[in-house]
Order: structure tokens, then C-alpha cells, then sequence
């Protein structure tokens, strides 16, 4: 008899009836809180978007910080804001417990002045921090999907949890932005939202994982590669959805080859980076898919031990806390392949990152 598997998607009939969610079918409840916030859990609600002018916008909303689920509920909001021709910009909005709310019947959350909320086709976001002033709505143009349930489960006997339900797989984006001393200015673009949530500190379960989604001509994408920790038997996750004009076209992850390409080290993290990374999807004995994120920029370089400062500083490097987490932009490129000859190309910008939560083996 072989032994169960040490992490696995939760894919099968008693999974479902377990976790209540339906095969091919995501509800609007699935998209709120789905943990109590308290000890052992975290959640997050996130949102990326590609705009006209080139600038981009990342809004995640915490119940606390990912790396610290045993702690009580510290509700946080960070922004990530890259304009052409100005610096980067990353901010946080920290709240109370009080201070905090979220629905279990639908996506609506609120983090002090600031609100994510919508009903897995329409979403509206505002965040208001250090005088900068964010507006975003976000109309789904995919619909909602999941791998399986949306749940990953570690251990012999289920111990653990991760789960990511895509609720909005790409849709179109209008953004206002308000900074001190300037006129509004609205953009629109391509923008995307998903939900992750946990009972355990994915440093424990994970050791790293690449993560992408882009839109490029009449194709959309998201695409990941998660490795387990060596305690899960560094099991490799795959999950990918590609579709095009608004219809999926392959879901399957065990038909996912990833393929990494002129990797180097990069200086601040001391992390092996891939400036060309493949999802290479065989569909069946005549179509095949490759999807390639092409590294033009890194936008965010962070080292977990330099987010926090003082004596917390000084105890993660004594601890040898060593994760990192980068995310970059550049060119995403579908192709589609018939019995071995390219029918189809298409290119446009995207962003896609990489977290390394335990040390590089």
C-alpha cells in the first residue's frame, strides 16, 4: 500500500461535502472571511492592476501579517503604487482589531477609512493612506474559478490548510488616484483580485513559489508553481487557468510543465531569479499552450527581516529568518501550438512575483 500523500489538492467528493462548495461552481460567500482571525489563521483579500500609462497598482488587504498567524488579529492594508518616471511607492494602513470588519457572506471588508468589497463580478476599493487617496473598481471579464475546492491540504491526515480562490481571474479596471497637491487623475487597465487564507504559517508548509497572471491579446492567464517544505516531501503544486475571450481553455495542473531559464542571484536577496519563466501546458496529443513571463523590471525587492526594525531586527537575523519576497514586470506571452506547429501568438504586459519563505536548497 502506498503511503497518503504528504500535500495535496483537495479534489475529491468528500472534500467538497466537507469544505460545502460544488464542483465547477463558486458562490459570492466563498469570497468572505473564511477563518475566525484568531491564532493559528490569516487571510488575505488582493488585488493587482496593469494601467494605461504603465503604471501599476497592488492593494492587499490583511487580517494580519502572513508571517505571524499565531498572533491576534493586527489588520493591515499595503499599497503598492509604480508610476512611469517616479519612485516606487509602498505604504501601509495599520488598524486595531476594532477597527477592522469583514462579511462571511460576501466580500466585504474594512479596514478603518478603507473598504474591498464586491460580489465576484463587481468590486470596489478604496484606500486612504499618508494623504495618497485610492479608488478602484474592478468588473470581472473571466469568471470566477477554483483548482478543485480551492484547498491544498499538508500532512497525512490533512493537518494543515492553504487555499486560494481567484475571484476575479481578470477583469477591467478604472482607478483614481489622489496624491497631496495634485489633480485626480483616472486610468484604466487590466486588473485581477483573489483570496488566500490559512491555519498555519506558510513558512511551514511552503518553501517558495512563483506567481503570475497577465492578460496578452485575447488570452488571460494565471499561473503557479508552489514547492512544498522538505517535511511535505517538497511536493511541486501546479495551478494554472488560461482562457481566451472569457472562456477557459485549459485547467488541468498535472499537464504543466514549468521551465525556468537564465537564472541568476539576485544581489539584495541573495535568491535565485528566473528572468524567463515557462508554464508549459500539453492538452492532449495536439494542442499545447506556453505561456512565458519575460523579466524586464523588478518592482519590489523585500527581505523579510529588514520589515521590521530594532530589536525585532536583530532577533530575525539571530533566527536566520531568510525569506524574500519579489515581484516583477515585463512581457507575457501566450502561444499555441497543433500538432507541433505555432498557430497563435500574443504579447502584452503583466506582473508576476516570487516568494521564498524558506531557505534555498
Amino acid at each position: 500500500m502506498s503511503a497518503a500523500p504528504l500535500a495535496r489538492v483537495a479534489d475529491r467528493d468528500e472534500d467538497f461535502a466537507r469544505l460545502g462548495v460544488q464542483r465547477g461552481q463558486v458562490e459570492p460567500w466563498e469570497d468572505g472571511m473564511r477563518t475566525t482571525g484568531g491564532p493559528g489563521s490569516y487571510e488575505w483579500w488582493y488585488f493587482d492592476s496593469h494601467l494605461e500609462d504603465g503604471s501599476s497598482l497592488v492593494v492587499t488587504f490583511y487580517t494580519k501579517w502572513l508571517l505571524n498567524p499565531k498572533a491576534r488579529e493586527a489588520p493591515m492594508v499595503q499599497i503598492n503604487l509604480d508610476r512611469p518616471g517616479q519612485p516606487s511607492r509602498q505604504l501601509f494602513v495599520h488598524a486595531t482589531p476594532e477597527e477592522f470588519s469583514a462579511s462571511k457572506d460576501r466580500c466585504d471588508v474594512r479596514i478603518k477609512d478603507s473598504y474591498f468589497r464586491g460580489d465576484l463580478h463587481t468590486y470596489q476599493i478604496q484606500v486612504v493612506a499618508d494623504g495618497l487617496t485610492v479608488e478602484a473598481e474592478l468588473v470581472g471579464q473571466v469568471p470566477s474559478w477554483r483548482q478543485a475546492t480551492g484547498v491544498t491540504y499538508f500532512g497525512a491526515h490533512d493537518e494543515h490548510t492553504f487555499a486560494w480562490l481567484p475571484s476575479v481571474p481578470q477583469g477591467r479596471v478604472r482607478v483614481t488616484i489622489t496624491e497631496p497637491g495634485s489633480s485626480p487623475k483616472t486610468l484604466t487597465g487590466i486588473g485581477y483580485h483573489d483570496h488566500n487564507w490559512g491555519d498555519v504559517a506558510m513558512s511551514k508548509l511552503l518553501n517558495h513559489w512563483y506567481w503570475g497572471r497577465a492578460q496578452a491579446g485575447p488570452y488571460s492567464v494565471i499561473a503557479a508553481y508552489l514547492y512544498a517544505e522538505k517535511a511535505y516531501g517538497r511536493a511541486e503544486l501546479p495551478q494554472i487557468v488560461l482562457a481566451r475571450d472569457g472562456q477557459i481553455v485549459a485547467d488541468e495542473a498535472s499537464k504543466v510543465r514549468l521551465v525556468l531559464e537564465d537564472v541568476f542571484t539576485d544581489a539584495h536577496s541573495q535568491k535565485p531569479v528566473a528572468n524567463r519563466v515557462i508554464y508549459d501546458y500539453t492538452r492532449d496529443a495536439h494542442v499545447r499552450y506556453r505561456v512565458i513571463f519575460q523579466r524586464s523590471q523588478t518592482l519590489l525587492d523585500q527581505r523579510f527581516a529588514d520589515t521590521v526594525t530594532g530589536i525585532k531586527h536583530a532577533l530575525a537575523v539571530l533566527a536566520h529568518v531568510d525569506g524574500a519576497y519579489l515581484r516583477f514586470s515585463g512581457t507575457v506571452t501566450v502561444e499555441k501550438y497543433q500538432d507541433g506547429a505555432r498557430v497563435e501568438q500574443a504579447s502584452d504586459p503583466g506582473i508576476w512575483e516570487l516568494m521564498y519563505l524558506g531557505h534555498v536548497e
